[in-house]
Protein backbone atom coordinates (compact mmCIF):
# COMPACT_ATOMS: atom_id res chain seq x y z
CA UNK A 1 0.00 0.00 0.00
CA UNK A 2 1.19 3.75 -1.07
CA UNK A 3 1.13 5.93 1.96
CA UNK A 4 0.11 9.42 2.05
CA UNK A 5 1.56 12.09 3.74
CA UNK A 6 -2.16 13.94 4.27
CA UNK A 7 -3.35 10.65 5.76
CA UNK A 8 -0.29 10.24 8.08
CA UNK A 9 -0.50 14.12 9.43
CA UNK A 10 -4.46 14.02 9.87
CA UNK A 11 -3.66 10.51 12.12
CA UNK A 12 -1.15 12.50 14.12
CA UNK A 13 -3.93 15.61 14.70
CA UNK A 14 -5.92 12.76 16.99
CA UNK A 15 -2.45 13.08 19.34
CA UNK A 16 -2.79 15.98 21.75
CA UNK A 17 0.72 17.81 22.92
CA UNK A 18 1.44 17.66 26.23
CA UNK A 19 0.71 20.92 28.67
CA UNK A 20 -0.11 22.57 24.88
CA UNK A 21 -3.65 22.56 24.49
CA UNK A 22 -2.78 21.84 21.44
CA UNK A 23 -2.37 18.57 18.93
CA UNK A 24 1.20 17.40 17.56
CA UNK A 25 0.43 19.07 14.10
CA UNK A 26 -0.76 22.55 15.29
CA UNK A 27 1.84 22.39 18.06
CA UNK A 28 4.55 21.96 15.36
CA UNK A 29 5.87 19.63 17.53
CA UNK A 30 6.17 17.88 14.11
CA UNK A 31 8.72 19.15 11.79
CA UNK A 32 8.67 16.37 8.56
CA UNK A 33 7.03 13.90 7.36
CA UNK A 34 8.02 11.54 4.70
CA UNK A 35 6.11 8.86 2.97
CA UNK A 36 7.66 6.18 0.41
CA UNK A 37 5.30 3.14 0.07
CA UNK A 38 3.89 1.31 3.10
CA UNK A 39 6.98 3.41 4.90
CA UNK A 40 6.76 6.70 7.09
CA UNK A 41 9.18 8.66 8.69
CA UNK A 42 8.07 11.22 11.44
CA UNK A 43 10.24 13.65 12.69
CA UNK A 44 9.64 15.23 15.59
CA UNK A 45 10.33 17.06 18.83
CA UNK A 46 9.88 17.27 22.60
CA UNK A 47 10.35 19.36 25.53
CA UNK A 48 10.88 16.70 27.80
CA UNK A 49 14.44 14.71 28.13
CA UNK A 50 13.35 12.32 30.05
CA UNK A 51 13.61 8.07 28.24
CA UNK A 52 10.17 7.38 29.42
CA UNK A 53 8.68 10.58 27.22
CA UNK A 54 10.98 9.54 24.39
CA UNK A 55 9.59 6.16 24.23
CA UNK A 56 5.99 7.60 24.69
CA UNK A 57 6.09 9.75 22.39
CA UNK A 58 7.34 6.85 19.67
CA UNK A 59 5.12 4.29 20.70
CA UNK A 60 1.98 6.17 20.79
CA UNK A 61 3.08 7.86 17.08
CA UNK A 62 3.49 3.96 16.09
CA UNK A 63 0.36 2.81 17.50
CA UNK A 64 -2.01 5.77 16.01
CA UNK A 65 -0.53 5.59 12.50
CA UNK A 66 -0.99 1.31 12.51
CA UNK A 67 -4.95 1.43 13.71
CA UNK A 68 -5.71 4.82 11.82
CA UNK A 69 -4.10 4.57 8.33
CA UNK A 70 -2.49 1.42 7.94
CA UNK A 71 -1.62 -1.63 10.23
CA UNK A 72 1.08 -3.15 8.42
CA UNK A 73 3.29 0.38 8.06
CA UNK A 74 7.06 0.18 8.65
CA UNK A 75 7.02 3.07 10.60
CA UNK A 76 10.70 5.10 11.98
CA UNK A 77 10.26 7.72 14.52
CA UNK A 78 12.87 10.40 15.08
CA UNK A 79 12.85 11.72 18.68
CA UNK A 80 14.35 15.01 19.07
CA UNK A 81 14.98 16.56 22.33
CA UNK A 82 14.41 20.46 22.61
CA UNK A 83 14.13 21.40 26.55
CA UNK A 84 12.96 24.71 27.15
CA UNK A 85 15.52 28.04 28.48
CA UNK A 86 15.06 27.77 31.67
CA UNK A 87 16.03 24.12 31.84
CA UNK A 88 19.87 24.94 30.97
CA UNK A 89 22.07 23.44 32.66
CA UNK A 90 23.31 24.70 35.64
CA UNK A 91 27.36 24.31 35.34
CA UNK A 92 29.25 22.76 38.16
CA UNK A 93 32.32 24.92 38.41
CA UNK A 94 36.30 24.90 39.11
CA UNK A 95 38.85 22.14 39.27
CA UNK A 96 37.13 18.93 40.74
CA UNK A 97 38.47 16.97 43.79
CA UNK A 98 39.60 13.57 43.82
CA UNK A 99 36.56 11.77 46.03
CA UNK A 100 34.35 14.33 47.00
CA UNK A 101 31.07 13.93 45.35
CA UNK A 102 28.90 16.73 46.40
CA UNK A 103 30.44 20.35 47.63
CA UNK A 104 27.18 22.39 49.03
CA UNK A 105 27.55 26.15 49.95
CA UNK A 106 26.03 27.72 52.56
CA UNK A 107 25.86 31.15 52.60
CA UNK A 108 23.84 34.52 54.29
CA UNK A 109 23.44 37.85 52.54
CA UNK A 110 23.81 38.95 56.38
CA UNK A 111 25.99 38.27 58.95
CA UNK A 112 24.87 37.14 62.53
CA UNK A 113 21.93 35.09 61.19
CA UNK A 114 23.18 31.72 62.12
CA UNK A 115 25.24 30.36 58.80
CA UNK A 116 28.08 28.78 60.86
CA UNK A 117 25.77 27.69 63.81
CA UNK A 118 23.04 25.56 60.76
CA UNK A 119 26.41 24.18 58.91
CA UNK A 120 27.77 22.69 61.77
CA UNK A 121 24.33 20.89 62.90
CA UNK A 122 23.98 20.23 58.92
CA UNK A 123 27.16 18.43 58.85
CA UNK A 124 26.86 16.41 62.21
CA UNK A 125 23.33 15.06 60.89
CA UNK A 126 24.61 13.93 57.93
CA UNK A 127 27.63 12.16 59.78
CA UNK A 128 24.69 10.22 62.26
CA UNK A 129 22.59 9.10 58.47
CA UNK A 130 26.08 7.58 57.88
CA UNK A 131 27.52 9.83 55.26
CA UNK A 132 31.33 10.99 55.32
CA UNK A 133 31.01 14.41 55.50
CA UNK A 134 34.24 17.53 55.56
CA UNK A 135 33.66 21.07 56.61
CA UNK A 136 35.51 23.74 55.08
CA UNK A 137 35.28 26.85 57.24
CA UNK A 138 35.75 29.58 54.43
CA UNK A 139 34.75 32.33 56.98
CA UNK A 140 38.88 33.30 56.62
CA UNK A 141 37.73 36.47 58.99
CA UNK A 142 35.55 35.24 61.61
CA UNK A 143 36.65 31.42 61.62
CA UNK A 144 34.00 29.61 64.26
CA UNK A 145 34.25 26.04 62.90
CA UNK A 146 37.27 25.10 65.47
CA UNK A 147 34.57 26.33 68.96
CA UNK A 148 31.69 24.80 67.90
CA UNK A 149 33.09 21.39 67.02
CA UNK A 150 35.35 21.42 70.34
CA UNK A 151 38.61 22.00 68.87
CA UNK A 152 40.04 24.91 69.34
CA UNK A 153 43.43 23.75 70.39
CA UNK A 154 43.76 21.32 67.35
CA UNK A 155 46.30 21.41 64.49
CA UNK A 156 46.03 19.76 61.15
CA UNK A 157 49.32 17.21 61.00
CA UNK A 158 51.06 16.83 57.83
CA UNK A 159 50.60 13.28 55.59
CA UNK A 160 52.21 11.91 53.06
CA UNK A 161 49.77 11.14 49.92
CA UNK A 162 51.69 9.47 46.72
CA UNK A 163 54.66 11.57 47.34
CA UNK A 164 53.44 14.83 48.35
CA UNK A 165 53.10 16.36 51.75
CA UNK A 166 49.15 17.33 52.53
CA UNK A 167 47.44 18.54 55.57
CA UNK A 168 44.88 16.44 57.54
CA UNK A 169 41.98 17.79 58.47
CA UNK A 170 40.71 17.95 61.72
CA UNK A 171 38.33 15.02 62.92
CA UNK A 172 35.68 15.60 65.42
CA UNK A 173 31.75 13.69 65.52
CA UNK A 174 32.30 12.18 62.22
CA UNK A 175 33.12 15.22 60.71
CA UNK A 176 36.45 16.07 58.78
CA UNK A 177 37.37 20.20 59.02
CA UNK A 178 39.35 22.79 57.91
CA UNK A 179 39.93 26.59 58.78
CA UNK A 180 42.04 29.37 59.18
CA UNK A 181 41.42 29.58 62.66
CA UNK A 182 43.79 26.25 63.04
CA UNK A 183 46.71 28.60 62.10
CA UNK A 184 45.93 31.99 63.87
CA UNK A 185 46.43 32.39 67.66
CA UNK A 186 42.55 33.22 69.49
CA UNK A 187 43.42 37.02 69.69
CA UNK A 188 44.90 37.59 66.34
CA UNK A 189 42.77 39.31 63.59
CA UNK A 190 43.31 38.16 60.00
CA UNK A 191 43.68 41.28 58.03
CA UNK A 192 44.58 40.13 54.55
CA UNK A 193 43.50 41.42 51.27
CA UNK A 194 41.62 39.29 49.23
CA UNK A 195 44.41 37.43 46.96
CA UNK A 196 45.76 36.51 50.34
CA UNK A 197 42.54 35.41 51.55
CA UNK A 198 42.13 33.28 48.21
CA UNK A 199 45.60 31.77 48.43
CA UNK A 200 45.22 30.63 51.85
CA UNK A 201 41.67 28.99 51.05
CA UNK A 202 43.11 27.39 47.47
CA UNK A 203 45.67 25.59 50.00
CA UNK A 204 42.91 24.49 53.07
CA UNK A 205 40.83 22.92 49.27
CA UNK A 206 43.83 21.01 47.32
CA UNK A 207 46.15 20.52 49.62
CA UNK A 208 44.54 18.77 51.97
CA UNK A 209 43.90 15.15 52.38
CA UNK A 210 40.18 14.64 52.45
CA UNK A 211 40.01 11.64 51.65
CA UNK A 212 36.46 9.89 50.35
CA UNK A 213 33.77 12.39 51.12
CA UNK A 214 30.02 12.14 49.78
CA UNK A 215 29.74 15.71 51.53
CA UNK A 216 31.38 18.75 51.46
CA UNK A 217 29.90 21.58 53.01
CA UNK A 218 31.11 25.48 52.44
CA UNK A 219 30.86 27.79 55.49
CA UNK A 220 31.00 31.17 53.20
CA UNK A 221 31.69 34.57 55.08
CA UNK A 222 28.34 36.53 54.51
CA UNK A 223 28.14 39.00 52.12
CA UNK A 224 28.72 38.77 48.31
CA UNK A 225 32.08 39.67 47.48
CA UNK A 226 35.71 38.50 46.60
CA UNK A 227 35.80 35.13 48.48
CA UNK A 228 32.59 34.03 47.36
CA UNK A 229 34.26 34.51 43.33
CA UNK A 230 36.95 32.87 44.28
CA UNK A 231 35.53 29.98 45.94
CA UNK A 232 33.46 29.83 43.03
CA UNK A 233 36.36 29.95 40.74
CA UNK A 234 37.97 27.19 42.63
CA UNK A 235 35.85 24.19 43.44
CA UNK A 236 32.53 22.45 41.86
CA UNK A 237 30.16 23.47 43.65
CA UNK A 238 26.67 21.42 43.79
CA UNK A 239 24.75 23.50 44.63
CA UNK A 240 23.82 26.45 47.38
CA UNK A 241 21.76 26.89 50.79
CA UNK A 242 21.01 30.18 51.78
CA UNK A 243 20.53 31.28 55.34
CA UNK A 244 18.09 34.03 56.52
CA UNK A 245 16.30 34.91 59.46
CA UNK A 246 12.30 36.29 59.10
CA UNK A 247 13.07 40.29 59.78
CA UNK A 248 12.56 42.44 55.99
CA UNK A 249 16.84 43.66 56.67
CA UNK A 250 17.58 39.82 56.91
CA UNK A 251 15.61 39.17 54.02
CA UNK A 252 17.02 42.06 51.51
CA UNK A 253 20.13 40.69 51.69
CA UNK A 254 19.13 37.13 51.96
CA UNK A 255 17.98 38.06 48.35
CA UNK A 256 21.10 39.59 47.22
CA UNK A 257 22.66 36.12 48.31
CA UNK A 258 20.25 33.77 45.61
CA UNK A 259 20.83 36.51 43.27
CA UNK A 260 24.49 36.14 43.43
CA UNK A 261 24.39 32.33 42.36
CA UNK A 262 21.22 32.60 40.24
CA UNK A 263 23.33 35.22 38.09
CA UNK A 264 24.02 33.93 34.53
CA UNK A 265 27.97 33.81 34.84
CA UNK A 266 27.70 32.24 38.31
CA UNK A 267 25.06 30.04 37.39
CA UNK A 268 24.98 27.57 40.80
CA UNK A 269 21.91 25.82 41.44
CA UNK A 270 20.25 27.17 44.64
CA UNK A 271 18.73 24.12 46.46
CA UNK A 272 16.53 26.64 48.95
CA UNK A 273 16.36 28.80 51.70
CA UNK A 274 16.72 28.18 55.57
CA UNK A 275 14.87 29.99 58.02
CA UNK A 276 16.81 30.60 61.26
CA UNK A 277 15.72 32.03 64.69
CA UNK A 278 12.07 31.33 63.28
CA UNK A 279 10.50 31.50 66.56
CA UNK A 280 11.08 31.68 70.31
CA UNK A 281 9.23 29.09 72.57
CA UNK A 282 10.48 30.13 76.09
CA UNK A 283 11.32 25.95 78.34
CA UNK A 284 8.32 26.59 81.41
CA UNK A 285 5.67 27.29 77.92
CA UNK A 286 6.51 24.59 74.85
CA UNK A 287 3.36 25.43 73.25
CA UNK A 288 3.99 28.75 73.23
CA UNK A 289 5.68 30.63 69.94
CA UNK A 290 6.89 33.80 69.72
CA UNK A 291 7.55 35.36 66.65
CA UNK A 292 10.50 38.15 67.42
CA UNK A 293 11.78 38.31 64.18
CA UNK A 294 8.71 38.40 61.95
CA UNK A 295 6.91 35.34 60.88
CA UNK A 296 7.63 32.96 57.59
CA UNK A 297 9.84 35.71 56.18
CA UNK A 298 12.35 33.46 54.60
CA UNK A 299 9.54 30.93 53.58
CA UNK A 300 7.56 33.78 51.51
CA UNK A 301 10.98 34.66 49.95
CA UNK A 302 11.55 30.88 49.10
CA UNK A 303 8.18 31.09 47.50
CA UNK A 304 8.87 34.61 45.80
CA UNK A 305 12.47 33.05 44.34
CA UNK A 306 10.59 29.62 43.18
CA UNK A 307 13.14 28.16 45.48
CA UNK A 308 12.87 25.50 48.16
CA UNK A 309 12.04 26.47 51.61
CA UNK A 310 14.49 23.74 53.49
CA UNK A 311 12.78 24.40 56.58
CA UNK A 312 12.77 26.57 60.18
CA UNK A 313 14.64 26.47 63.45
CA UNK A 314 13.62 28.06 66.62
CA UNK A 315 15.54 30.24 68.51
CA UNK A 316 16.23 28.09 71.26
CA UNK A 317 19.07 28.94 74.55
CA UNK A 318 20.19 25.45 74.05
CA UNK A 319 21.53 25.77 70.32
CA UNK A 320 23.62 28.55 71.21
CA UNK A 321 24.84 27.05 74.27
CA UNK A 322 26.08 24.14 72.07
CA UNK A 323 27.62 26.01 70.14
CA UNK A 324 29.54 27.34 72.45
CA UNK A 325 30.52 24.64 74.29
CA UNK A 326 31.46 23.18 71.03
CA UNK A 327 28.67 19.94 70.89
CA UNK A 328 26.40 20.79 67.78
CA UNK A 329 22.80 20.83 69.08
CA UNK A 330 22.14 18.12 66.63
CA UNK A 331 23.94 15.56 69.11
CA UNK A 332 21.34 16.05 71.43
CA UNK A 333 19.39 12.59 70.83
CA UNK A 334 14.90 12.03 71.41
CA UNK A 335 15.06 15.59 71.30
CA UNK A 336 13.18 18.16 69.00
CA UNK A 337 16.13 20.06 67.79
CA UNK A 338 17.43 16.88 66.63
CA UNK A 339 13.74 16.81 64.77
CA UNK A 340 14.26 19.30 63.58
CA UNK A 341 17.87 19.29 62.45
CA UNK A 342 16.80 15.77 60.88
CA UNK A 343 13.76 16.83 58.39
CA UNK A 344 15.88 19.81 57.47
CA UNK A 345 19.21 17.70 56.52
CA UNK A 346 17.07 15.10 54.74
CA UNK A 347 15.31 18.26 52.53
CA UNK A 348 18.81 19.40 51.64
CA UNK A 349 19.98 15.66 50.78
CA UNK A 350 16.55 15.39 48.61
CA UNK A 351 17.28 18.63 46.47
CA UNK A 352 21.22 17.19 45.75
CA UNK A 353 19.46 14.15 44.63
CA UNK A 354 17.27 16.11 42.71
CA UNK A 355 19.93 18.20 41.39
CA UNK A 356 22.32 16.00 40.08
CA UNK A 357 19.60 13.92 38.53
CA UNK A 358 17.79 16.31 36.58
CA UNK A 359 21.21 18.89 35.61
CA UNK A 360 24.26 18.04 33.80
CA UNK A 361 28.25 19.17 35.38
CA UNK A 362 28.57 22.66 34.32
CA UNK A 363 31.23 24.86 32.54
CA UNK A 364 34.04 26.72 35.08
CA UNK A 365 34.06 30.07 35.05
CA UNK A 366 36.43 32.77 34.29
CA UNK A 367 36.86 35.80 36.96
CA UNK A 368 38.11 38.92 35.04
CA UNK A 369 39.71 41.88 36.55
CA UNK A 370 37.09 44.44 34.67
CA UNK A 371 34.17 41.76 33.35
CA UNK A 372 33.44 39.87 36.58
CA UNK A 373 32.76 36.64 35.65
CA UNK A 374 32.22 34.69 32.41
CA UNK A 375 31.79 31.38 31.62
CA UNK A 376 34.41 29.46 30.19
CA UNK A 377 33.81 25.92 28.41
CA UNK A 378 36.43 23.73 29.35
Amino acid sequence: MKLNKQDILKALETISAPGEGQNMVESGAVTNVVTFADEVIVDITITNPSLQAKKKTEVEIMKTIHDIVYEKAKITVNVKVDAPTQSAPNVIKGKAIPGIKNIIAVASGKGGVGKSTVTANLAVTLAKMGFKVGVLDADIYGPSMPIMFDVELERPLAVNIDGKSKMRPVENYGVKMLSIGFFTKPDQAVVWRGPMAAKALNQMIFDAAWGELDFMLLDLPPGTGDIHLSIMQSLPITGAVVVSTPQNVALADAKKGVAMFQQESINVPVLGIIENMAYFTPEELPDNKYYIFGKEGAQNLAEDLKVRFLGELPLVQSIREAGDVGRPAALQTATPLEQAFEKLTQNVVEEVVRRNDNLPPTEAIKITTMAGCSAVKK
